[in-house]
C-alpha cells in the first residue's frame, strides 16, 4: 500500500491507495504528525512507500519524513517544483514560487481533461488557475477562503462573534441573514460565489467557450450549483501527486 499526503498550512490530508489501483482504501484529515501516525496505524495496513506534497517549511517537512520513516519504515518521495510536467508548462515567471498544491492540482486537472481547464481550489485560501488547450498554465488568483473571511470578521469586529455550532444551520439558504451567524456565513458564501462567477467569465475570455471546470477543496460544495457541469474532484492534488512522484 502507498501512503499519500497533502500537507497544507493547517491540516494534513492523507489517504492510502493500492500499489496497483488509484482508488483510496482509506483516508482522512489530521492536524499534526502524531495524529497522522495514529490514524494510519488504526487502519492496520502494510505500507510499502509514501509520496507527499508539502507547502510547509523544509524543516517541518523533513521532520514529518523522519516521523514516518520511524513509524512505518518507509521512505517518502516528495514532490518538487517543475517548469514542465506531464504536458503542462508552469506559467509563473519564477516557476518555483507557484504553490506545490496548486501546481499538482493543475497537473491533475489537465491529465483528466486533456483540454483547456479552469481549476478552482476552495479551501482555507481560494485559488484559481487557467490552463489552455495546449497545456500552458496562464496563471491565476489567490484570495481568502470562507474560513479566513469568517475568522477575520469574528476576530476584528466585536459584534460579529458567534458559536461555531450556529454556522451550519445558518447555511440552509442564502436569504438575507436575520442573525449575526446567518449574515456572516451567507455573506462569505456569496462572496465566494461572486469570485467563482468572475473566474468563469475570465476563463471565457482567455480559454474560449470550451473548457472544463474542476472544483476541489473543502468548500467546493458551496459553489457547485453556480457552475453547472463542473467536475468536483476532492482528490485532485493526489492525482497530480501520482504523476509527479510515480512509484514502481
Amino acid at each position: 500500500m502507498i501512503l499519500e499526503l497533502d500537507c497544507g498550512n493547517s491540516f494534513i490530508k492523507w489517504r492510502v491507495v493500492s500499489k496497483y489501483e488509484s482508488s483510496a482504501v482509506c483516508g482522512g484529515v489530521v492536524g499534526n504528525h502524531a495524529e497522522l501516525v495514529q490514524a494510519v496505524l488504526q487502519q492496520e495496513v502494510t505500507l510499502c512507500s509514501c509520496r507527499l506534497v508539502s507547502v510547509r517549511s523544509d524543516e517541518e517537512t523533513a521532520q514529518l519524513v523522519g516521523v514516518l520513516r520511524q513509524a512505518f519504515n518507509v521512505e517518502c518521495v516528495c514532490a518538487y517544483p517543475a517548469l514542465e510536467l506531464a504536458g503542462v508548462r508552469n506559467g509563473y515567471l519564477q516557476f518555483e514560487q507557484l504553490g506545490l498544491d496548486r501546481w499538482l492540482a493543475v497537473v491533475g486537472a489537465y491529465r483528466q481533461a486533456r483540454s483547456a481547464c479552469l481549476v478552482l481550489d476552495l479551501g482555507t485560501a481560494v485559488t484559481s488557475d487557467f490552463v489552455d488547450a495546449g497545456g500552458q498554465h496562464l496563471g491565476g488568483f489567490i484570495c481568502p477562503g470562507v474560513p479566513l473571511m469568517r475568522n477575520q470578521l469574528r476576530t476584528h469586529t466585536r459584534r460579529t462573534r458567534y458559536d461555531d455550532q450556529l454556522a451550519g444551520p445558518a447555511m440552509l439558504n442564502l436569504a438575507p441573514g436575520r442573525s449575526t451567524a446567518e449574515a456572516v456565513e451567507r455573506g462569505c458564501a456569496l462572496m465566494l460565489q461572486g469570485f467563482v462567477d468572475a473566474q468563469l467569465n475570465m476563463a471565457r475570455d482567455y480559454l474560449g467557450e470550451r473548457f472544463e471546470v474542476f472544483l476541489t477543496g473543502g468548500d467546493a460544495s458551496l459553489v457547485a450549483g453556480v457552475v453547472p457541469g463542473a467536475q468536483v474532484v476532492p482528490d485532485l492534488v493526489f492525482i497530480g501527486l501520482a504523476v509527479a512522484c510515480p512509484l514502481s
